[in-house]
C-alpha cells in the first residue's frame, strides 16, 4: 500500500480531523449563541450539518489515534471507501450550510433588517466562515482518501 500522507490512519489525517472538529464546534458554538436563528431555515441547516459533521470528525479522529498508536494503516478497501463516501457527503452539506448562510446573512444586512441588530448578522458570518474553514479540511481529507484508494484495490 502506498502511504499517502493525509489518507485515513496516519498523523496528518488526525491533524485534519482535529481541525474540522475545532472549526465545526465553533461554528455550531457561534450560530447556536443567539436563539434568532430558528427563525431562518437556512441557519438551521448549517446548524443540522454542523451538529453532524462534528460527531463524524470525532469518531474518525479516535479511529485515526488508534491506527496511529498502532502503527497500523487500515487495508479495507470497503473502510476507506465509506470514510470517502462520508467525507465527500459532509464536504458538500457544509459546503451548501456555509454558502446559505453568508448569502443570507449578506441579504439580510443590505436590506437593513431588524434582525442584524446586535452584531448578529457578524456572528453569522464568522459562523459561516468557520463553516467554510471546516468545508476546506473535509475535501482535503476526502482527496487525500480518494487518492490512496488506487493503492489498496490493486
Amino acid at each position: 500500500m502506498e502511504h499517502v500522507p493525509g489518507s485515513f490512519g496516519t498523523s496528518a489525517s488526525f491533524a485534519l480531523r482535529f481541525g474540522q472538529i475545532i472549526f465545526s464546534s465553533a461554528s455550531l458554538i457561534f450560530m447556536c449563541l443567539d436563539y434568532d436563528f430558528y427563525d431562518f431555515t437556512t441557519f438551521c441547516y448549517l446548524t443540522t450539518v454542523m451538529a453532524f459533521v462534528t460527531p463524524w470528525s470525532i469518531s474518525l479522529a479516535l479511529a485515526d489515534t488508534y491506527s496511529v498508536l498502532l502503527k497500523q494503516l487500515p487495508h479495507e478497501p470497503r473502510l476507506l471507501s465509506m470514510v470517502l463516501a462520508g467525507d465527500i457527503v459532509m464536504s458538500f452539506l457544509s459546503l451548501g450550510g456555509a454558502c446559505g448562510v453568508a448569502s443570507a446573512t449578506e441579504l439580510l444586512s443590505s436590506m437593513g433588517a431588524p434582525i442584524c441588530g446586535d452584531n448578529l448578522c457578524s456572528q453569522y458570518q464568522v459562523s459561516a466562515t468557520l463553516a467554510f474553514l471546516c468545508w476546506f479540511l473535509l475535501l482535503a481529507s476526502a482527496l487525500f482518501n480518494l487518492w490512496s484508494l488506487p493503492s489498496l484495490l490493486y
